[in-house]
């Protein structure tokens, strides 16, 4: 196929502001100029690539498309930098678990801040890499070690989680010590309906299934903070814990059991200076606090 930048840039711009008229705003075009770019880019690949919804969303072959106009765009914007005086930032957007970013990771990525536009997204460590598939991201934290085709992976170490909660509530819910029966009727917090570590470890815990009551609390630091509060038991990683744990405000209860979650750095295999330094200033820090 060979597909002008133009058309690229058009169904870039459509997604990620989500309307026509919006990515032609963007573009300096007119909302005509974009419709046709996106006819002509569906009738070089042969297939319909946008989903003419509210907000505007891609196919299974436009994300395809979307992933291919991302790594262009990329690599032109790294020729225009190295070839013309352009102030312009380079941007990568990459996506960083909440608890990475509560802990060690938002520190390397501010090292990088002040000369490369960091775009970062926030999803679950076990989901991420579907934004590095779908052409969201350049670049993920996860612990799914599966390569993406296209990209390259590497292992950045593990976060080690326990079983925490407020003194107040090991001696409401686990007065005899953290056993199955306990872990049944013992309310839990989890992040969102995505996080299954708490169930995950419940499952290996009492070997069967336990469905406790749960509260969901969608933020690392808010997350700790309910755990404080006594609204229910959940894994934190030490490296977030330690502080609370020292202070006596809540407890490893269970503390000879833990979670290991394996971390990987995976991004596209592209030649790009920016997305590069990103990656070595996070896997030092990896290497300074991971196990």
């Amino acid at each position: 196929m060979d597909i002008p930048i133009e058309q690229l840039r058009a169904l870039s711009a459509i997604i990620e502001t989500g309307t026509f008229d919006a990515a032609a705003r963007r573009l300096g075009v007119t909302p005509s100029a974009v419709s046709q770019r996106v006819r002509a880019l569906e009738t070089t690949t042969g297939r319909v690539l946008l989903l003419r919804s509210k907000p505007v969303r891609p196919t299974e072959a436009g994300e395809t498309v979307l992933r291919l106009a991302r790594q262009v765009e990329s690599a032109y914007d790294e020729a225009e930098r190295r070839l013309t005086t352009s102030s312009r930032r380079p941007r990568v957007p990459l996506v960083v678990n909440a608890d990475s970013l509560a802990t060690w990771a938002l520190a390397p990525l501010a090292e990088v801040a002040e000369e490369i536009e960091l775009e970062i997204l926030r999803e679950d460590e076990a989901h991420s890499a579907e934004l590095l598939r779908d052409g969201s991201a350049m670049a993920v934290v996860t612990s799914d070690p599966s390569v993406v085709p296209g990209c390259e992976v590497q292992p950045l170490g593990r976060m080690r989680y326990r079983p925490c909660a407020s003194p107040g509530f090991v001696a409401r819910y686990f007065p005899d010590g953290a056993g199955p029966t306990a872990y049944a009727t013992a309310p839990v917090v989890i992040y969102d309906r995505k996080d299954a570590l708490q169930h995950s470890y419940l499952r290996r815990r009492a070997r069967r299934e336990l469905d406790p009551p749960t509260t969901a609390v969608p933020a690392s630091s808010e997350f700790l903070r309910a755990i404080e509060l006594g609204m229910g038991w959940g894994l934190l990683p030490d490296l977030q814990s330690a502080a609370s744990v020292a202070a006596g405000r809540i407890v490893a209860f269970d503390a000879q059991r833990h979670v290991d979650v394996p971390l990987f750095w995976q991004q596209w295999r592209l030649p790009s200076a920016s997305l590069s330094r990103v990656g070595d200033a996070l896997r030092r820090a990896a290497d300074a606090a991971l196990r």
